[in-house]
């Protein structure tokens, strides 16, 4: 049964079972055009990790591990607690009551904000000093390799836990292999042809496409970057497409690859900067975050992003590998694009790096973008890319952010849209300040200031989801745990010999100061 009211459309949905007349199911709000709304177990994350005690028990594996145990009320726990905050959140996702859920999502990022800034402008000062965690390097790294382990047979105890993410890369790919570009290709509904079963709700979600194969749709799959159906590619070959939404192993597979290079580019991090000891710290963070295994049990493509923005975290002293990895990760989640101009400033704005940074961009750029090439027309591919990800992105409606909720104002929730536009123009100003706020910036400089611009982006989303804290995540470890700036850029190290050359030889030329006789 469906109720519909004038401009306003379809108002409320109800389930009525045939035989004995009673109402199974009844929807208001939200919960009437977004089934990701009404609460259902599993339907993110799978069931086991949906049960509270698996949620509780990497919540407190995360703060044991991690927590200044010596300082309970030190700000480095109060940063860890704001990382798990969301799981309240969350809890109230899982029961739909998102009217509650949305709204307690922004302090906790908004603390994430305000740190990261703090962080970021002052450096290691903010922080006091960096902790060392009381577990020895071993026993990190044998939990790290347990709950990597664990994640990854909750990943595979679920077949059919791909979300709309994980099968739009699969079908990206398919489409890329068979020579097509991924954009304004989706397998849709329309007024298709029906070729498959029925659900569970009675809909028949299959039809004949144009390539005259039977697909089930998923019409809004070609909203993310290329690099997002690039990297599926090697899952596809390796296991297919059926074309339909099956349990999908190429999407399994893939997600899986996903957060293993996240963790050896974590590791690469901690090795470069701290040693071993850090490396099985940040590799434990990742795998003890309940939201970055709630990801991978989605099985999306959210991993992907950091895992490149953290590589060139590792090769931060050249620009071309800075410049290469935020082509990667910008153009697989466009948020990452906002982190130019402070990747390209990093150490210092100087001209030479810029350049580098600049031509390594535009290199990495170009390789991914050959897949418009596919298309016959290139200036039409480039239009259709545009409408099916960023016009579309902006264009959305969607109930999981404060900004959409005017929809429902007559039901008596408050309109915030005019708040949007005003939080756009501030993180756009935010990603321009940064490149020259501070002046210079070590590691961890880089660290809370990619943080705070990613929290900055993620505040402005009509459509907000848990699967994008996996972003902001690694860097606010981070900030946390990174010692001391050792390295120093190929630029600062060059400056600094010219430098040295310079004060010896006036040193040489100078003469003698008379001494003093007593």
């Amino acid at each position: 049964m469906k109720a519909w009211s004038g401009d306003a459309g379809q108002i409320a949905l109800a389930t009525v079972e045939d035989t004995s007349s009673r109402v199974t199911e009844a929807w208001t709000g939200p919960q009437v055009a977004w089934k990701m709304a009404r609460g259902r177990a599993g339907a993110f994350g799978g069931k086991t990790l949906g049960k509270w005690y698996v949620w509780l028990g990497f919540c407190l594996v995360f703060l044991a591990g991690l927590a200044d145990l010596r300082r309970p009320l030190s700000l480095r726990n109060l940063d860890l607690l704001a990382l798990l905050s969301f799981s309240v959140s969350l809890a109230f996702f899982d029961r739909g009551e998102i009217f509650r859920s949305v709204p307690l999502v922004y302090p906790p990022l908004l603390y994430l904000l305000g740190r990261g800034l703090w962080i970021g402008v002052r450096g290691r000062k903010a922080l006091r000093r960096p902790t060392i965690p009381v577990w020895p390097v071993w026993a990190l790294a044998v939990a790290a390799v347990f709950l990597l382990g664990f994640r990854i047979g909750l990943n595979v105890e679920s077949p059919r836990g791909v979300i709309d993410v994980g099968y739009a890369g699969v079908i990206g790919a398919d489409r890329i292999v068979g020579g097509q570009a991924p954009y304004g290709h989706m397998p849709e509904r329309g007024d298709l042809e029906d070729c498959g079963p029925k659900d569970a709700e009675g809909d028949v979600r299959d039809r004949i496409q144009t390539n005259g194969r039977c697909e089930s749709a998923n019409e809004h799959g070609d909203t993310y970057g290329p690099v997002s159906y690039l990297a599926y590619v090697p899952g596809y070959l390796a296991f297919g497409w059926s074309g339909k939404w099956d349990s999908l192993p190429a999407a399994h597979a893939t997600s899986i690859a996903f957060d293993l290079l996240t963790v050896l580019a974590l590791a690469l991090v901690g090795l470069r900067f701290g040693g071993a000891r850090l490396a099985a710290t940040l590799a434990f963070a990742w795998t003890a975050y309940p939201f970055t295994a709630y990801m991978l049990n989605s099985n999306t493509n959210d991993a992907l992003m950091p895992a490149f923005l953290l590589l060139g975290f590792w090769l931060v002293t050249s620009a071309w590998a800075r410049g290469g990895s935020l082509a990667l990760a910008g153009w697989t989640k466009f948020g990452a694009l906002l982190l130019a101009p402070l990747w390209a400033t990093y150490p210092a704005a100087r001209l030479p790096s810029l350049a580098r940074f600049a031509a390594a961009f535009a290199a990495v750029t170009a390789a991914v973008f050959t897949v418009l090439l596919l298309e016959p027309s290139l200036w039409r591919a480039l239009r259709t890319f545009w409408e099916r990800t960023f016009q579309f992105q902006l264009e959305r409606d969607s109930p999981f952010s404060l900004w959409e909720w005017g929809q429902y104002h007559a039901a008596g929730i408050p309109d915030l849209g005019f708040a949007q536009p005003v939080l756009g123009v501030l993180a756009v100003g935010l990603a321009l300040a940064v490149a020259v706020v501070p002046r210079r910036k070590g590691p961890v400089e880089l660290a809370a200031l990619t943080a705070a611009v990613l929290v900055a982006f993620q505040l402005t989303l009509s459509h907000w989801f848990y699967l994008y804290l996996p972003w902001v995540f690694p860097f606010v470890v981070l900030w946390l745990l990174l010692p001391e700036a050792r390295y120093q850029s190929n630029e600062s190290r060059i400056g600094n010999a010219v430098l040295e050359s310079r004060q010896s030889a006036a040193n040489s030329a100078a003469p003698m100061s008379p001494v003093k006789s007593e």
